[in-house]
């Protein structure tokens, strides 16, 4: 047998041991809930590193996109430093980073014309920003006077609406000049070709307009309205084939289309997510009609449902 001052001693021991064990158990308890606390606040998206832009991203449900209202310094003028007064611009770089735009002022006489410009990026050059049959490049004092993309996309000859452009240069813009057709054009052994028209699986419908194009050219995404649709225009989309052509119109679903009018899908410039515009006619008191947009946004993992399985 133990005598006492073993016994008192075994006992300390014990003591001790289960005094250490409880305090690592509780340091393992407060380390489990900082980790848990650290997922939560990781996985909730209203936390501010979780932000995009200072907005609260979707998922891959769509939901309605309001930029907030821009305040005067997100409106830099351009060329400051060497300021023309018979044309000068602001550009916007606010809160919605989404719409690059440009305000031009060019002095007509006794007042100044104002024209606003909404321009695509090109991912492939951070320098440029196109806007139809123009483009801006940046310079060291700001960004250019808008110049003209030259004779093949000549404004006489196509109606475009919405010009997009690939990191490889590939343009693909709409023409309503045309019967609402769409056109592509790429660069080959470093010359732009002529555009063509995409084929008739493509160009089929009514209102087929507002292309955008894939940075990598895997996709083109463009609104049109054809009978098998959901409204009076849906979001069509087309993948890359091996040979470098674009497959069957895909219709984007019931995710995306509704009843109503839908199009002017285009990816952020980061890839990140989808936006689109949905529209619907209304009526006025006096009978006479118009046409209310909202803009919608959802995570651009959608497409990647949409393609087909290899």
């Amino acid at each position: 047998m133990l005598g006492l001052s073993a016994v008192i001693k075994t006992n300390k021991t014990f003591k001790n041991l289960i005094i250490k064990l409880s305090a690592l158990v509780f340091l393992a308890f407060l380390s489990a809930c900082k980790i848990e606390k650290s997922e939560t606040k990781k996985n909730d998206s209203s936390t501010e590193e979780n932000l995009y832009f200072g907005y609260k991203p979707p998922g891959l449900t769509p939901e309605i996109f309001i930029p907030k209202r821009s305040a005067s310094e997100d409106w830099k003028l351009g060329n400051k430093d060497s300021l023309d007064m018979q044309e000068f611009y602001f550009t916007y770089s606010g809160n919605d980073p989404f719409q690059p735009a440009v305000v031009v002022y060019r002095n007509e006489g006794s007042y100044y014309r104002v024209n606003k410009y909404s321009f695509k990026h090109n991912p492939g050059d951070s320098n440029i920003l196109y806007s139809r049959w123009n483009y801006i490049e940046r310079t060291d004092s700001g960004w250019s006077k808008l110049k003209s993309l030259g004779p093949m996309f000549d404004r006489e000859d196509w109606g475009i609406m919405v010009m997009s452009v690939s990191t490889k240069g590939t343009m693909i813009f709409d023409d309503y000049k045309s019967n609402d057709v769409l056109r592509i054009s790429r660069v080959v052994d470093g010359k732009r070709e002529e555009p063509k028209l995409l084929g008739k699986h493509i160009n089929t419908g009514k209102w087929t307009a507002h292309p955008f194009i894939a940075p990598d050219e895997s996709f083109i995404i463009w609104g049109s309205e054809r009978e098998e649709g959901y409204g009076k225009s849906d979001n069509y989309i087309s993948f890359q084939q091996p040979d470098g052509s674009y497959g069957p119109a895909i219709n984007m679903g019931d995710k995306i289309n509704t009843e109503l009018i839908e199009n002017g899908a285009r990816l952020t410039p980061d890839g990140k997510y989808l936006l689109f515009s949905r529209s619907e006619e209304k009526v006025r008191e006096d009978g006479s009609t118009y046409s209310e947009s909202k803009n919608y946004w959802v995570d651009a993992k959608i497409i990647d449902q949409l393609r087909p399985q290899q």
